[in-house]
């Protein structure tokens, strides 16, 4: 079927992305055909391929799409605050938020890179590394500030990002620890990693 009369190409391509998501988190990208998301999106095929002409760069898009609401929360998160320490607990909080809240995106721009084009893959990884600098910029202004003292900022932002990034493969809503608990452990986790106390 088309377009419904009343929604927007822009809602169209919500519904489109979203059965996408959840298309290649459950088959993989290679797996995933035009057919089979246009019936997930309850579309034609036709009119699917006048949101989605070409499914490559279609994945480049979705991937680019999700780093770029990644760096847009995170920044929205942050304004205000200054303290090394503060921004450190709140990059914790919100990182693990927004990654347990969307696992499926979490997992499919990890998995799906090596489905990109070298220059596809250049920027969506140039869109990661800007994420990464906010966080070794905390580390740095931290360290500078005399709150900790790092063997080497680089190397300590890519495993506390490892192991934040982590949480999203086996946390779960009804789990054992409550979401706010887990995000406490971590924060004090991130704070023994940095080698302070408390």
């Amino acid at each position: 079927m088309g377009r419904p009369a009343g929604v927007s190409g822009a809602d169209t391509m919500r519904t489109i992305r979203k059965a996408a998501i959840a298309r290649i988190y459950r088959h993989g990208f290679e797996a995933m055909n035009l057919r089979d998301l246009a019936a997930d999106a309850n579309l034609r095929l036709g009119s699917l391929y006048n949101h989605v002409p070409q499914k490559q760069e279609f994945l480049a898009s979705l991937l680019e799409d999700i780093m770029l609401e990644l760096l847009q929360d995170f920044a929205q998160r942050m304004t205000g605050l200054r303290d090394p320490m503060e921004r450190l607990l709140g990059f914790v909080r919100f990182h693990i938020e927004w990654h347990t809240a969307r696992k499926e995106e979490t997992f499919i721009g990890n998995m799906e890179l090596r489905s990109l084009t070298p220059e596809q893959y250049r920027r969506i990884i140039g869109l990661r590394k800007d994420y990464e600098a906010h966080v070794r910029a905390i580390l740095s202004d931290g360290q500078k500030s005399g709150l900790w003292k790092l063997d080497d900022v680089r190397i300590t932002t890519l495993a506390l990002l490892s192991l934040l990034t982590g949480i999203s493969t086996w946390y779960r809503d009804d789990g054992r620890l409550r979401q706010e608990r887990l995000i406490r452990i971590y924060q004090r986790l991130a704070r023994r990693m940095l080698g302070v106390a408390g």
